[in-house]
């Protein structure tokens, strides 16, 4: 996780953004400390990397690289090709921290296409099989040879397109709770990547936009519980039918910038 120091709203980048938005700084890093210790609570260690001035959005850890487990290297991160400039600078620092702490750097060889890490590159709980979102921050290409990296890794990949420009991210609008199920708002995606979804998972709960826009599908599994900022009567449904209690995190003034509970942390395997 990266402390919110710099954080706030400078520019437009997606439509949860409004030029600008005042963010109470205060209120941000209660928000934030209160996120990074309710996951040490539910049992995962945090680690924080330093943030850099003129960064606003470095706190948006999920983003600057995809990080996993395969089987050449137990602990190994493809870095992002960040869409916009301002974020492409974030990306160094997190490569560096990743490097020193023993991570295997995978270059994609992204060249002029685009990949926003976890943003768009989900992990099916258990399996080697990646959700690949693109199509407003990440590029279908860059979705292809982020594949081709991860392959020697034993990872498959499994592109997605995303058709709101809201739901600008894949985990704006889709969340795995399990092995066995996840939750998705149908109306981001295209018809055959929705299809492909439906085939994947056992159980996949289906949501509508009003949900969505609350951000319940950018939440974090954890000790039993998903870590989220809201729950509706929708996604109380979902989970009680899969054994999972809702741990509520208010984290609003990041939602400003678009990114909630899920964008907030990147996973360590």
């Amino acid at each position: 996780m990266c402390p919110p120091a710099f954080f706030t709203v400078r520019d437009v980048k997606n439509p949860f953004m409004h030029a600008g938005a005042v963010v109470d700084r205060d209120a941000a890093v209660r928000q934030w400390e209160a996120l990074r210790d309710t996951f040490a609570r539910l049992g995962i260690t945090p680690y924080a990397i330093e943030p850099a001035a003129d960064l606003e959005d470095m706190v948006f850890a999920a983003n600057q690289a995809f990080i996993g487990a395969g089987r050449l290297h137990a602990r190994f991160a493809v870095p992002s090709r960040m869409r916009f400039a301002s974020r492409q600078r974030e990306v160094p620092y997190y490569v560096e921290w990743l490097a020193r702490n023993g991570f295997a750097i995978t270059d994609a060889e992204l060249e002029d296409e685009y990949l926003e890490g976890h943003g768009d590159l989900l992990q099916h709980p258990g399996r080697t099989l990646v959700w690949a979102g693109y199509g407003f921050r990440s590029s279908e290409a860059g979705v292809m040879r982020f594949a081709r990296a991860v392959r020697a890794e034993g990872f498959t990949v499994a592109p997605l397109q995303l058709v709101d420009e809201v739901f600008y991210h894949l985990d704006t609008c889709f969340a795995p709770l399990s092995a066995d199920a996840a939750i998705v708002y149908p109306g981001a995606l295209a018809a055959e990547s929705l299809d492909a979804l439906r085939r994947g998972w056992t159980r996949l709960h289906e949501i509508d936009r009003d949900d969505a826009l609350q951000f319940v599908c950018n939440g974090v599994v954890a000790a039993g519980r998903f870590v989220v900022s809201h729950v509706t009567p929708a996604l109380q449904r979902v989970l009680e039918r899969e054994h999972l209690v809702p741990e509520v995190v208010d984290v609003s003034e990041f939602e400003k910038a678009g990114g909630s509970v899920f964008c907030l942390k990147a996973l360590l395997p």
